[in-house]
């Protein structure tokens, strides 16, 4: 498999791009790192209390571009943002062969660090995207799981206008290219971040970017069944439409929640409304 980073000059523009979006960061947190079977880990923990989210971003992005759900989630509960390694950020770049269990594994050592860490009255396992397929990986030993957008329940969908956005932008990345790519997978009328713009220009320039994962084995999925899984899917998510993750998520008795007037991006475009979603109680 390719390596992550184009370049160790790459790789540094990237690391620096986030840990001086960290720096920046005005919410009070900090950053460690954890050794796991896929190398080092990222850990950024803010907000304090006994119920804890631990978060795992989508394909391309990392806690420094979460900061917006996570500052959000911080104001109600503990929150613990892992970078998922083998994407962009500032964990190790090894990506898991095979992906499932690889990342289950590493996402049973998370659980379990966070566990040693402090006080946990109620932990939950959120996760957008990419980070939603390696949430159902992992164990299910846990309070509530909820996915965001989620890969892992069924196959993504890309029209010819994504098609036709997508591939130049990770052939030759401009931020113009890098704008549309994001309005595309926001909701329509959306007007994406700046820094986001920005972060994405990098990461097709000085990356080698994965695709979405495919639904993950109905072995995986079933040891879900029954338990507290929620789905909270934009409404005019471009990847996983809420037609399409409906079924799956229903043969696993989750709760489904779409989010109206949101896209694949809602975690960035509506950050309260999604911690909102995450925190809110549920029988």
């Amino acid at each position: 498999m390719a390596d992550l980073y184009r370049s160790p000059e790459g790789e540094r523009r990237v690391r620096d791009w986030c840990a001086d979006r960290l720096t920046g960061w005005t919410v009070p947190h900090v950053s460690r790192d954890m050794d796991t079977s896929l190398g080092e880990t990222r850990l950024v923990e803010a907000g304090d209390g006994d119920t804890v989210c631990v978060y795992l971003p989508g394909t391309n992005f990392n806690a420094a571009t979460s900061l917006g759900v996570l500052g959000h989630l911080a104001d109600r509960c503990r929150v613990v943002a892992a970078d998922l390694p083998g994407q962009p950020g500032l964990s190790s770049s090894t990506r898991p062969r095979p992906e499932t269990e690889g990342y289950g594994r590493w996402l049973g050592e998370v659980v379990s660090a966070v566990r040693a860490s402090g006080p946990v009255g109620r932990l939950l396992v959120v996760g957008h995207s990419r980070g939603a397929a390696v949430a159902l990986s992992g164990p299910t030993e846990v309070d509530g799981l909820v996915v965001v957008a989620p890969a892992g329940l069924t196959k993504v969908r890309m029209s010819g206008g994504l098609l036709r956005t997508a591939v130049p932008w990770m052939l030759r990345p401009t931020e113009p290219r890098s704008r549309a790519l994001l309005a595309l997978m926001s909701a329509p009328g959306s007007h994406p971040d700046p820094d986001l713009v920005s972060w994405l220009t990098r990461v097709a320039r000085d990356t080698r970017s994965t695709g979405a994962p495919g639904p993950l084995p109905t072995t995986v999925l079933e040891r879900w069944r029954d338990r507290p899984v929620h789905v909270l899917i934009g409404e005019h998510d471009c990847f996983f439409p809420p037609q399409h993750v409906g079924p799956p998520a229903a043969r696993l008795h989750a709760c489904v929640e779409v989010l109206n007037g949101l896209g694949h991006l809602a975690v960035e475009e509506a950050p309260e409304r999604v911690a909102a979603a995450v925190l809110r109680p549920r029988p």
